[in-house]
């Protein structure tokens, strides 16, 4: 049904309509007309429009209406392979740029970008001077005419797909770059390519014709409509039909390639519109090591912005903690930062950085892939729309456990089966659209668990859910940690809900841990004034309907805001001189627990 979009709009079926006629014409026109076209008769030479000549004849008396039926083949045929030369090398100039090293991505695009520079006919011309008159040489100046504006397409539409949470995820589970480009990135913008391609096509049919007009395309005894425009405008003023003609079938041509690729891309504009509305809305640390340990980790970007400033915490086997905080505190980011997927320009730095006893840095990917799992914030953009849901999930297993593609499927099925997805059999052929959003989350999870995690990450893992499925996913991830022995480090902006699952919560605040306790003590124990500020903006049964509810004044300062001083000073109410010029050091209170704060206990009992 999505192919037939473009011909559902009088444009798109009209366009389409003249392309079948034009290629019909191309494959017979030749054998049907071709000696009548060839026929010299010295008897009619450049005769005017007759009933035996419906365009009149040339210098040698031969047919002008059938030498244009049967010039289709080499017109249609030549522009068609400019353009297949010209996008394809336009399609490797824009893709390899991710794959190379940096320095060569560099070069390629900068070569793109001055290329682009200069007007497409120009350029044609340029390389038709390079590579000389006739068919092959026009063929390649147009070719190489369409390839720098195809090159920039394609490294635009690369960079818009390479930052989605899919390709995260199969980075994260070891796909290399290059298949990562051919399975993951190039088909989701394959549409887009095939459209500005059939629109390149136009232009590469128009371009041609203008070279052989201009004498330096096709040569005779061969023929094309340029070259038949080009003889038939030198009698213009005696018989304008014999220029008339091919000028016709330049014209409409043209027209069809153009109108049927505007056709597709508006279909194209139509369908992603109505997806996206139909789319479900989905400094010290403990001294014992644990599975995950993170001691003094930074991550920074170019002009001295650090979202993540000295977090220092220890994830032990089989243990569930929270992370909570404001947007911009920092969570998602060091999430990303342990499972190494901050890219250039940022740059993570830590004294320790330790999965299961072996620095992260030279953990195989291979191995990180089937021990963490990562189950991001929003699953519409985690899951590859172009693929099948069993078919994603099945990659993790051929990838990291060398299994074959029928084995890794039946797999795929189980895991969808473990995590409550019905009909797992049938709905593994399904794609990520016709899931709902609890059941895209809950199939990110069964991606986790085709190998054997020892942790799960999970970002947000109920954001734009209901409560019900909200509770389904947690208990999911419960079930995970007690069947498995999993580790779970749960990223949420609900407190609460950190309180009701978790073993230990961590409290971050522009870019740093201000307070770690167990969630046990979380409502009587905790110290922080931003950690008591979260509890008192959660409403709970006892609120009064009649006050307004409670909210932290001020916003959260941005990470190149952060200047001396308590980054929470500005928003607290008990904020002094001291707090204003120095920033309190994460420092133990008592066992299992450590507070970034100048106020004794006793003054911080008064905003409980």
């Amino acid at each position: 049904m999505r192919r037939l979009t473009v011909l559902r709009s009088p444009v798109g079926a009209a366009s389409a309509v003249l392309l079948t006629i034009l290629l019909a014409l191309a494959i017979f026109a030749p054998l049907l007309w071709g000696d009548r076209a060839a026929a010299i008769n010295t008897d009619a030479l450049q005769q005017g429009p007759s009933a035996d000549h419906l365009l009149g004849t040339d210098q040698l008396g031969r047919d002008i209406f059938f030498r244009v039926l049967v010039a289709t083949r080499l017109t249609i045929g030549l522009a068609l392979l400019a353009t297949v030369i010209g996008v394809a090398t336009g399609l490797v100039l824009g893709s390899v740029p991710s794959v190379l090293p940096r320095w060569a991505a560099r070069i390629v695009t900068s070569a793109v970008n001055i290329a682009v520079a200069f007007p497409g006919l120009l350029l044609a011309l340029f390389f038709a001077v390079i590579f000389g008159t006739g068919t092959i040489g026009a063929a390649l100046a147009i070719a190489f005419a369409i390839t720098p504006s195809f090159a920039r397409l394609t490294q635009t539409l690369t960079a818009s797909v390479s930052g989605r949470d899919f390709i995260a995820a199969a980075r994260v589970c070891g796909v290399g770059r290059f298949r990562l480009l051919t399975r993951h990135v190039l088909p989701n913008i394959a549409e887009p390519l095939v459209i500005n391609a059939t629109l390149a096509a136009g232009s590469a049919l128009t371009a041609f014709a203008g070279l052989s007009f201009l004498g330096i395309g096709v040569q005779a005894p061969s023929y094309d409509w340029g070259r038949l425009l080009g003889e038939g405008l030198n009698r213009i003023y005696i018989s304008p039909a014999p220029a008339l003609g091919p000028a016709v079938a330049v014209v409409l041509a043209g027209l069809a390639f153009n109108l049927f690729g505007e056709a597709a891309a508006a279909g194209h504009r139509q369908r992603s519109h109505r997806a996206a509305t139909l789319a479900p809305k989905t400094t010290s640390a403990p001294a014992d090591a644990g599975l995950l340990t993170v001691r003094n980790l930074h991550v920074s970007f170019p002009g001295g912005i650090t979202p993540v400033r000295g977090v220092s915490f220890t994830v032990h086997k089989g243990e569930m903690i929270g992370v909570v905080g404001e947007s911009g505190s920092g969570k998602s980011l060091t999430a990303l930062a342990v499972s190494r997927l901050v890219e250039h320009p940022g740059t993570v730095t830590a004294d320790t950085l330790e999965f299961n006893g072996k620095p992260l840095d030279r953990t195989p990917d291979r191995e990180l892939g089937t021990r963490l799992a990562m189950v991001f914030q929003d699953p519409t953009t985690s899951f590859n729309p172009t693929k099948r849901i069993g078919r994603q999930i099945a990659e993790v297993s051929e990838v990291h456990q060398g299994l074959g593609r029928g084995a890794a499927a039946r797999k795929a099925v189980d895991r969808l089966d473990a995590v409550r997805i019905p009909e797992p059999e049938r709905r593994a052929k399904q794609y990520p659209h016709e899931f709902s959003g609890g059941m895209r989350q809950r199939a990110m999870i069964a991606m986790g668990l085709m190998g054997e995690p020892q942790l799960v990450i999970a970002d947000e893992p109920t954001t734009a859910l209901d409560v019900t499925v909200q509770r389904e996913v947690l208990k999911l991830l419960a079930r995970i940690r007690q069947d498995r022995s999993a580790a779970v480090l749960l990223i949420s902006h609900d407190i609460t809900v950190v309180a009701q699952t978790c073993d230990r919560v961590l409290v971050m605040y522009a870019g740093r841990i201000v307070e770690e306790l167990p969630t046990d003590e979380l409502f009587t124990a905790a110290r922080h004034p931003y950690t008591t500020a979260l509890l008192k903006a959660v409403p709970d049964l006892d609120t009064d309907r009649d006050a307004p509810l409670a909210v932290i004044p001020g916003r959260p300062p941005e990470p190149g805001e952060i200047g001396r001083g308590c980054p929470f000073a500005p928003r607290c109410p008990l904020a002094d001189d001291q707090c204003r010029t120095e920033e309190p050091e994460l420092t133990t209170h008592r066992q299992d627990h450590r507070v970034a704060c100048w106020k004794s206990e006793t003054e911080l009992a008064g905003v409980r």
